[in-house]
């Protein structure tokens, strides 16, 4: 959650996910707050910028607050309780089947980096394999002229 407080203009708001899809875009006036849930994994870009079309602001002035809150800490249970008239009891669970949708969230986010891990790893692998290879058959090329060479000049001199 974010609240904007401006004396003069508000701000306009956009929000992209890792995508570039727009999640949020809105124009505030003097003092607004705005809230979003996005279930895209990556990083999200939050865009804040001022409606004013002045230069110079002329001394007024823009205060944001911006609040970020991630996973089961973004939920305000609290509030749920008492809007969907739960018990202790039925909150808890509400709490645990959140957290354990996080921790699945978490393990596939951890498979996909270790996918996108092992596919650099085997990719740079293959590199520096090949370029061994190169490298031992320009040395085995380069050795085998110069041998051919040296021959060809030492029959030339009369030498062997």
């Amino acid at each position: 959650s974010s609240g904007i407080n401006a004396e003069y203009g508000g701000m306009h708001v956009d929000i992209k996910d890792p995508e570039q899809k727009v999640i949020l875009s809105k124009y505030y006036t003097n003092e607004g707050q705005f809230v979003f849930t996005t279930h895209t994994p990556g990083e999200h870009h939050i865009c804040l910028s001022p409606n004013s079309t002045r230069w110079f602001s002329g001394g007024s002035r823009l205060r944001v607050h911006l609040s970020i809150d991630v996973g089961e800490h973004a939920n305000d249970y609290k509030q749920i309780q008492a809007k969907e008239k739960l018990s202790e009891l039925q909150l808890r669970v509400r709490q645990l089947l959140e957290q354990v949708d996080q921790i699945t969230k978490e393990q596939n986010y951890q498979r996909s980096r270790e996918e996108r891990f092992r596919f650099t790893s085997e990719s740079t692998n293959n590199r520096v394999l090949w370029w061994a290879v190169a490298q031992t058959s320009i040395l085995l090329i380069v050795g085998a002229w110069q041998m051919r060479h040296l021959k060809g000049f030492f029959e030339a001199k009369k030498l062997v």
